[in-house]
């Protein structure tokens, strides 16, 4: 069955989230040559740049692309998170602790701490601007790793990373480092939120 290419592309880029898409990749699911697809994805990129209707934008990071939200949009995104009825999920708040403890850290990585799917939390930390792309590991796929930001210590009032609750006393009751134990990083997860919800 066949569908229209832009369209096809843009659901895509849609579901591949945050890690985004090689263009080999895109190129094998939408079965085309390697050269239509990155011809395809530069006028789809041309297309949402020049109409000032939409509120996406394409990235392209060297073999990846992915859809991103405009940066003149951050102000309205940063508002409408820090509103009472939209602040921080839970969710969120799991994936903010493991990133900040862990940093640098890859989404497949938060996955497998947490056991479910993290790339709608992600998305929201990176649009909030308390997470960001700190490279890509060299592993196959080249995920993207993240890290903390300044906005991070700002939003919670931290004036560095060695002000985030200490997780040393897990360390010494098992013998091994909190972020290898899935049990104990619950238990760092869930002093860090009570944190972060103080200040929230």
């Amino acid at each position: 069955m066949s569908y229209p290419q832009e369209a096809a592309l843009e659901a895509i880029l849609y579901v591949a989230g945050d890690e985004g898409i090689s263009f080999n990749d895109l190129a094998k699911n939408l079965q085309q040559s390697l050269d239509e697809t990155k011809q395809l994805v530069a006028h789809y990129q041309q297309y949402l740049t020049d109409d000032q209707q939409r509120g996406l934008q394409l990235h392209i990071n060297g073999n990846h692309v992915r859809l991103t939200s405009k940066a003149s949009l951050a102000p309205l995104l940063k508002r409408y998170y820090t509103t009472s009825s939209n602040s921080l999920s839970q969710a969120a708040l799991e994936v903010l602790a493991i990133i900040a403890y862990q940093q640098p850290i890859t989404r497949i990585e938060i996955d497998e701490i947490r056991g479910v799917q993290s790339s709608s939390p992600v998305q929201t930390l990176v649009t909030y601007h308390l997470i960001k792309e700190k490279g890509r590991k060299d592993v196959p796929g080249r995920p993207i790793l993240y890290g903390t930001t300044d906005e991070f210590l700002n939003y919670f009032d931290l004036h560095s990373l060695a002000d985030l609750p200490d997780i040393t006393k897990f360390e010494q009751q098992n013998n091994e480092s909190a972020a290898d134990n899935l049990e104990d990083t619950a238990n760092l997860l869930a002093q860090f939120e009570k944190t972060l919800k103080d200040d929230i």
